[in-house]
């Protein structure tokens, strides 16, 4: 039975005090077409507990699980092996009870371990500062476009074609509530990135450089050039990165110049999980902090001179800054935040760069092998593990013929971006730890066989 708190009584009232004649009153500026006009297609009024178990394990079992083929996917979301003792210990009652710290400084452990997380992140972006997580890479991504403009004043960012077509989605949508105009591009099917057109966007009236980093391509540029010429027209440079393993081995974005790094955490103690819940990294260089959005922990002595930890910022607008808060951004990813300290506390620094080591090899090996594959052309000549294929025909139907093989072989740019036939053809492919050897022959010879 469901529960319905309320009485007929009780609805007439709260509609009379806020105005409304009814019901479908609040619902005025959903589109018709939008709205149900009954239960939906297609699903019963009700089933027994055991006929939906069934049911949804049916439904299950027409999933090729990445766990149960030999798996090339990437481009933004990547398998990584995650040890048993991250899921062991985020389930310690003192972590996954913990929420949101409303009262913070009675919450001492969330707020250290969250302390943690943000200096693990500032150090691996190569930034001053970090804040408590974002939801995901991609409304980091946007927050930090945000940001920018409230630094410079401006409202023009310039997005290189290599940053990833989701990212400029949510970027675009949030663009048409702002007023932001977003200079965007598509990729191109060749060795080298965008630097020269994003270089030549740049002017007087520009907030902000977006370069993903490696790119979604794979490729691997030195971001130094862009952020001095961003610097010179008083823009910033804001470097994202998708695959955060990929900085145990090439130079951080800060180091580069960058000012803001933003980024996708999922790679590290966080399983693919069906797309979500992700985790989002966000850090800048410290003269910009009082703009960062999200929360911020910091470590602090009581009177007693005992160490203890504190919320220093919080810039959400749940708080007193209402409609001034940076962000409507609530909280952060707390539990999965988590498990990204913990397993990059595992790690360690020797850890993450032995892991990226074995990542790039993979990929080297991999690479070699399918590229030789007659018709097969290797677009991307540097990159860490992540690079893109050039096939003698869309890749597309390929990509679904290899999963009816039981492969996952890779991401079409077909897919992701559908009305450009120009880069139809391109197969992105990501090769990690996760990788075997015969996975690597088996996918290159079902792609041999699809391609003859």
């Amino acid at each position: 039975m469901r529960y319905l708190p309320l009485t007929d009584a009780d609805r007439s009232a709260m509609l009379e005090t806020i105005g409304a004649d009814s019901i479908d009153a609040l619902f005025v500026d959903v589109p018709v077409e939008a709205r149900l006009d009954g239960p939906i297609h297609g699903l019963p009024n009700h089933a027994t507990e055991m006929a939906v178990e069934r049911h949804m394990r049916m439904l299950s079992k027409k999933n090729l699980a990445a766990a149960d083929a030999p798996f090339f996917l990437g481009c933004g979301a990547y398998r990584h092996h995650v040890p048993a003792s991250v899921d062991h210990l985020i389930q310690r009652g003192e972590f996954l009870t913990a929420y949101t710290p409303y009262q913070p400084e009675i919450a001492q452990g969330t707020l250290q371990m969250l302390f943690e997380f943000q200096t693990q992140v500032a150090r691996l972006f190569g930034c001053d500062v970090a804040n408590a997580s974002m939801y995901d890479g991609s409304t980091a991504c946007w927050e930090a476009i945000g940001m920018a403009g409230r630094v410079t004043k401006r409202s023009k960012a310039v997005l290189s074609s290599g940053l990833h077509p989701h990212y400029v989605s949510v970027a675009k949508t949030m663009a048409k509530y702002t007023g932001d105009t977003l200079d965007i591009a598509a990729p191109e099917l060749v060795a080298e990135t965008d630097a020269d057109r994003v270089i030549a966007a740049i002017d007087g009236e520009t907030s902000c450089v977006v370069v993903q980093y490696p790119d979604i391509l794979g490729r691997v540029a030195d971001l130094s050039a862009i952020a001095e010429a961003a610097h010179a027209a008083g823009a910033l440079l804001i470097a994202v990165v998708t695959e955060p393993v990929a900085l145990g081995m090439l130079k951080s974005p800060g180091e580069m110049g960058a000012d803001i790094v933003v980024g996708e955490g999922q790679s590290i103690g966080v399983g693919l999980q069906f797309g979500g819940p992700y985790v989002g990294l966000f850090a800048c260089q410290e003269k910009f902090v009082r703009q960062m959005p999200g929360r911020l922990c910091g470590e602090t002595r009581d009177s007693d001179g005992k160490r203890g930890f504190v919320l220093t910022l919080s810039t959400r607008e749940q708080h007193i800054r209402r409609e001034k808060a940076t962000s409507n951004i609530c909280t952060n990813s707390g539990l999965c935040a988590l498990a990204f300290s913990i397993h990059m506390t595992l790690l360690g620094e020797k850890g993450l760069r032995g892991l990226a080591g074995i990542n790039h090899a993979k990929a080297v090996a991999a690479a070699g092998v399918l590229s030789a594959i007659p018709g097969v052309e290797l677009v991307t000549p540097t990159f860490f593990n992540e690079f893109t294929l050039k096939l003698p025909k869309a890749a597309r139907p390929v990509v679904r013929a290899l999963a009816d093989k039981g492969i996952l072989g890779g991401v079409s740019l077909g897919r992701l971006y559908p009305d450009d036939g120009s880069i139809e053809h391109g197969l992105v492919v990501a090769v990690t730890e996760t990788v075997s050897d015969e996975d690597i022959q088996a996918f290159a010879k079902a792609l041999a066989e699809e391609l003859a």
